[in-house]
């Protein structure tokens, strides 16, 4: 299994419906791909219901989609072949084309000790060049292996086993394999309970909320602040915003948790103003999957006319990768909520692929620096003049620039040499919940004395500063 038989190609290409993946044959690849997905499920399923034990290989090859646009389709589906070939003959066993270049192997009767030095073998041929015709090229592979009986009780539990191994060592690099055991099992049941309390915990109010501080430097006091959520999941404890916001989008729960998280937003806002506070702006966070839904802008919208906020006191934040991998559609989105009066704010700048001119082009209020970029002040010398020319390039498209995560004094001097005027970090002040931040906003510096106090208790409460 896994390959299509000659005469079954020779049949398809005379039909006009060979694999090179393009239309009309896609068509017909594409339903092999889900028959074969289907029995490699039911396949692993039987695994479970016979007792049998053995170990479990998913193999993804990473860069198959560059080489793709590089060598064409015919050339990549000879490729493909050749690698399963290569798989099925070096296990001894079936390969499965799960999803995409996903493939599954069942290695039945084998120890964990036995499936480990195959998948550093299939890893070291992974190092070296494949040849095909002639042409040759590299693709790198991440494996995960997963023991059964054992952590997983069916074939959906044991897929999910091997996709959490598999991202973990996507994150190690190219060529590497990770094994799922007793620190990724608890891992995963850790994720399983955020996602079964998710939304009993926002719809009981169990959550936290934080902000932090921004100092303009130019006028010399705190005039905005970023919005920060943690809930409360059951047999947990606290839940930060970058743990519980893949799971809410992975689950269908992100609408429910961000928009929550809006209106919360905005009833600051209006409490703000109902409270004579100057301030620029409370910006928030807000996932990429929500320029997905139909109902954003008109979500949007409603909350703006709930509270009466005024044009750009409420901000949202568009992670760069965003604008990268959907830039079209988000152009679009982004121009209707510049026009309903948001502030729009483009975080982690510069540590995606998107072009200076691709960002500039969009619809934007202002950038905020990566946390890596800063961080780099400190012990790269090279990353000062790029820094440097990011703030100035920003400033001549006049795009406001926002420097998060400063720490430290050496970060705060580049930054100020580089004309960097707002600035939010542990070097200015913790986190803090709301009634300080009221008493903050419009402050200098030179008062925060009075509030020295809060940061030894967040230590103290436990709040990530």
């Amino acid at each position: 299994m896994g390959l299509f038989g000659k005469k079954e190609k020779e049949k398809r290409r005379a039909a006009g419906t060979d694999l090179a993946g393009r239309q009309p044959r896609e068509l017909v690849e594409v339903e092999d791909r889900r028959n074969e997905g289907r029995l490699c499920f039911s396949r692993l399923e039987a695994q479970f219901l016979m007792q049998n034990h053995g170990v479990v290989m998913k193999l993804y090859i990473e860069n198959f989609k560059q080489m793709n646009n590089l060598f064409g389709f015919e050339y990549c589906d000879t490729l493909l072949e050749e690698i399963m070939r290569y798989l099925e003959k070096k296990t001894g066993c079936t390969v499965y084309r799960y999803v995409g270049v996903e493939s599954i192997i069942i290695m039945r009767d084998r120890t964990m000790k036995e499936a480990i030095r195959t998948a550093e073998e299939l890893l070291e041929r992974f190092n070296r060049n494949w040849m095909i015709g002639d042409t040759d090229c590299v693709c790198s592979a991440q494996i995960a292996l997963c023991a059964y009986p054992g952590y997983a009780s069916n074939a959906a539990e044991m897929l999910k086993c091997l996709d959490m191994a598999a991202s973990q060592a996507a994150e190690l690099g190219g060529d590497q394999y990770v094994v799922y055991d007793q620190a990724l099992h608890a891992q995963f049941t850790r994720q399983q309970a955020i996602a079964r309390y998710l939304s009993t915990a926002i719809a009981k109010d169990e959550v936290e909320i934080s902000y932090r501080p921004t100092y303009d430097r130019k006028l010399k006091r705190f005039t905005r602040a970023s919005f920060i959520m943690r809930i409360f999941i059951e047999n947990v404890g606290m839940v930060s915003h970058g743990e519980y916001l893949p799971i809410a989008e992975d689950t269908g729960q992100i609408r429910q948790v961000e928009y929550y998280a809006l209106d919360k937003a905005a009833a600051l806002v209006a409490r703000l103003l109902e409270a004579g506070v100057g301030f620029d702006s409370i910006s928030i966070p807000l996932s990429s999957m929500l320029f997905l839904q139909r109902d954003l802008i008109q979500e949007m919208g409603r909350v703006i006319d709930k509270y009466h906020i005024p044009p750009k006191k409420l901000a949202i934040e568009i992670d760069e990768y965003a604008a990268d991998n959907a830039y079209a559609n988000i152009s679009s989105i982004l121009q209707h909520l510049s026009w309903l009066g948001v502030e729009l704010i483009l975080s982690n700048f510069g540590s995606g692929g998107t072009g200076l001119m691709k960002i500039f082009d969009l619809p934007v209020d202002a950038v905020k620096f990566s946390r890596l970029f800063i961080w780099q002040l400190e012990n790269n010398p090279k990353s000062a003049p790029v820094n440097a020319g990011l703030v100035q390039i920003a400033k001549k498209m006049d795009k406001q620039v926002i420097a998060e995560g400063v720490e430290t004094q050496r970060q705060k001097e580049c930054l100020d040499r580089f004309g960097c005027d707002l600035q939010q970090g542990p070097f200015y002040t913790p986190v803090m919940p709301e009634s300080e931040l009221i008493e903050l906003l419009g402050a200098s510096l030179e008062n925060l004395r009075r509030f020295e106090w809060h940061e030894q208790e967040f230590e103290r409460k436990g709040r990530h500063r």
